[in-house]
């Protein structure tokens, strides 16, 4: 009988000691931090996206939502140095929210056009998308034409899809507005040359 016993506490012992190690978070490359630290926003990112990913690990929403709040923090201060992948990785965050952390579709909508504004074809067609179905921001069919039609004027994988949501948001806006809308996107093009044609 005591051998017994003491096979169930060797078994229970190191069972107890290594579960803290699972629970907790992976930690984050010093010297990565230290990039972030320094100002360096792609480490800035990437430290985020650690914090992202350990809260999508956590079962502890107070836990979780402190990763993410965590994450926020390092993708805004990517984003306050003009990241776009700060921006995009924020309005993806406050899009899907978390365990702990809230949805905020306005906060999203914002973040998309900051990196709608730097010419993120991606951020374009989703903000396009958001003025149509008026999430996080009024709804806006001119708004919505003028951000699909930048996207759509882009090569890349998702050329058709933004040309399809703009021919359909076309529809509802009058021949004025689509002269006027035209004109705005003709500008900002001029103004906004783009490097790349592909996404």
């Amino acid at each position: 009988m005591k051998t017994h016993w003491k096979q169930i506490v060797l078994t229970i012992i190191p069972t107890l000691v290594l579960l803290p190690a699972f629970a907790q978070t992976a930690a984050i490359d010093p010297a990565l931090l230290a990039k972030a630290n320094a100002g360096d926003a792609a480490a800035m990112v990437t430290v985020g996206e650690n914090h992202a990913a350990n809260a999508a690990m956590l079962h502890n929403a107070t836990q979780a939502g402190e990763e993410y709040r965590v994450a926020a923090e390092w993708y805004g201060k990517a984003a306050q140095k003009g990241s776009i992948a700060g921006e995009m990785h924020l309005a993806a965050l406050y899009r899907d929210g978390g365990k702990g952390f809230p949805r905020d579709m306005a906060q999203a909508a914002e973040w998309y056009r900051k990196a709608a504004e730097q010419g993120d074809v991606t951020a374009q067609g989703t903000l396009g998308v958001l003025y149509s179905i008026g999430q996080g921001v009024p709804q806006n069919d001119v708004e919505a034409y003028f951000w699909l039609d930048l996207a759509a004027s882009v090569k890349g994988p998702s050329q058709e899809k933004y040309t399809a949501n703009r021919q359909m948001v076309g529809t509802h806006i009058t021949t004025d507005e689509l002269a006027e809308v035209e004109e705005r996107v003709t500008k900002w093009q001029a103004a906004h040359p783009r490097t790349n044609a592909l996404e």
